[in-house]
């Protein structure tokens, strides 16, 4: 992720900081240790989290999506991510459906910006055409669960603005509390509310609210697993809708570091080609 922060979906998430030097013991502080207003220590924060994810490459993995609605009764897709991180601007991504067969060669290609709206396209086999998606539909529903367009992009920094909260204690960990606010325009989120753990800026929960200010999803993080001794990914994501009772569970695996993608298999006409 450059410029500058959830896969996801998926995948980078989600927040990024500074780590200054002084001429004494303080210059092992992070920026979120030295930042004054809340408002300077929420991006410190953000900042940190982004650079602690920078270098990665490129990544590949597996994923198990289970769409569950209100009564209980679900459905699983099995699609594969690939994405590559690019400098100077967002990273870029491609999701392919493998089973079932109705939802099978569908495919979505994402360029995130950190200060405009992403630019996305999906692949639709039975119709054999590439569709853009809307800037103004983001917060549509992707593929029927709870996970909207403007969530699959990386969460860069400039997508928001950032408030800290407090720390406060979140099961064994001690977290940084985090108020953040879209700074795209049709945005279907008015704020966002985000525990990240202070070890090891890794987000452990994300309270998502809609345009009237109301608690619309929840998205938990769980089983991180550390990759090439550095980059840290939660193998389970787990998004609950609290106005609708639906919730998707997003289980990753064979997750890849560095397999050498190439800008050229992130193109509109890649989508075509993905199997």
């Amino acid at each position: 992720m450059r410029q500058t922060t959830p896969s996801p979906i998926t995948s980078r998430w989600l927040f990024q900081g500074i780590v200054y030097a002084t001429a004494t013991l303080m210059s092992l502080a992070p920026s979120s240790l030295l930042a004054e207003t809340p408002a300077e220590k929420g991006l410190a924060i953000a900042t940190e989290a982004d650079r602690r994810d920078m270098g990665y490459g490129d990544m590949t993995a597996n994923m198990t999506m289970t769409l569950k609605n209100r009564h209980g009764e679900t459905s699983v897709r099995y699609m594969r991510i690939k994405m590559l991180e690019m400098e100077n601007d967002g990273d870029k991504s491609m999701s392919i459906f493998d089973r079932p067969r109705d939802v099978k060669g569908t495919a979505m290609l994402t360029f995130s910006h950190a200060t405009k709206p992403d630019d996305q396209w999906m692949y639709l086999p039975a119709l054999k055409r590439v569709k853009r998606i809307s800037s103004r539909n983001k917060s549509g529903p992707f593929m029927g669960s709870e996970f909207a367009f403007e969530d699959l992009g990386s969460q860069e920094i400039g997508k928001y603005t950032y408030t800290w909260i407090n720390n406060e204690a979140c099961g064994d960990l001690e977290c940084f509390v985090i108020e953040r606010k879209p700074t795209y325009k049709y945005s279907g989120y008015t704020r966002q509310m985000v525990w990240m753990d202070t070890a090891e800026y890794r987000p452990l929960k994300i309270d998502y609210y809609d345009r009237k200010n109301s608690l619309l999803k929840t998205q938990t993080f769980t089983e991180y697993h550390q990759f090439i001794g550095k980059y840290w990914r939660a193998h389970t994501m787990d998004i609950v809708n609290h106005q609708t009772g639906k919730s998707t569970n997003l289980v990753w695996s064979k997750v890849k570091f560095q397999t050498g993608l190439k800008e050229r298999d992130f193109t509109r006409n890649s989508l075509k080609r993905a199997r």
